[in-house]
């Protein structure tokens, strides 16, 4: 039987112009309706054929299918992470604080040490890909986790506390080229309250 559950692009929850000037409407719009978009339809389609071969008990190139929706399904959920790490600069950016900045201490010795390592983790993906802060349960450790494409080197299991998206279609429209100024830009309108709840969360 045919699911009609399928992936759906999420809300962002703010205006498109609210991340100005470290981010434009129009880089922000097309990320995120355009980009974004693109892998939730790619999900989505691929379930269908999904659906329909095991309707009709038909073949179906299942390598080339399951390697096809991991990619769209990484992208559409990586992104979903990504808009709620973010805030409008009145309310984005600065220093953690509570137990992020506790465990950004205790770890990396300091939030600086912690934004240098992050920075370089962002910056020296090789590709396209993402930047992430996670935890590991097993140890209760913090770890930065440097993800080629959407779904390369990720750690299973290890739950995203921040990410940021350096694929060129994040930053291109108002960076060109330049991903290192556009990673610094990031630092202005991270969530600090959205990445302690998840912590919280945990």
């Amino acid at each position: 039987m045919e699911s009609s559950k399928l992936y759906v692009l999420p809300q962002l929850p703010y205006g498109y112009g609210d991340l100005a000037p470290y981010m434009s409407e129009e880089q922000l719009r097309i990320h995120h309706t355009i980009h974004h978009q693109a892998y939730v339809n790619g999900a989505n389609a691929i379930l269908k054929r999904l659906d329909n071969a095991r309707k009709e008990n038909a073949d179906i190139d299942i390598k080339s299918a399951l390697k096809e929706l991991s990619w769209n399904i990484g992208g559409h959920l990586l992104h979903s992470l990504f808009w709620n790490n973010l805030a409008p600069p009145s309310k984005g950016g600065g220093k953690p604080g509570g137990r992020l900045a506790d465990i950004c201490d205790k770890e990396f010795g300091s939030f600086e040490r912690f934004k240098k390592e992050f920075t370089q983790a962002a910056v020296s993906v090789e590709g396209s890909g993402w930047a992430a802060l996670t935890v590991c349960k097993q140890t209760g450790r913090p770890v930065i986790m440097q993800i080629e494409k959407h779904n390369t080197n990720v750690y299973p299991t290890f739950p995203i506390l921040m990410i940021l998206d350096v694929f060129e279609h994040a930053y291109y429209i108002d960076y060109k080229n330049k991903r290192a100024d556009f990673v610094e830009a990031f630092w202005k309108i991270v969530n600090w309250e959205e990445v302690n709840k998840r912590l919280e969360e945990l």
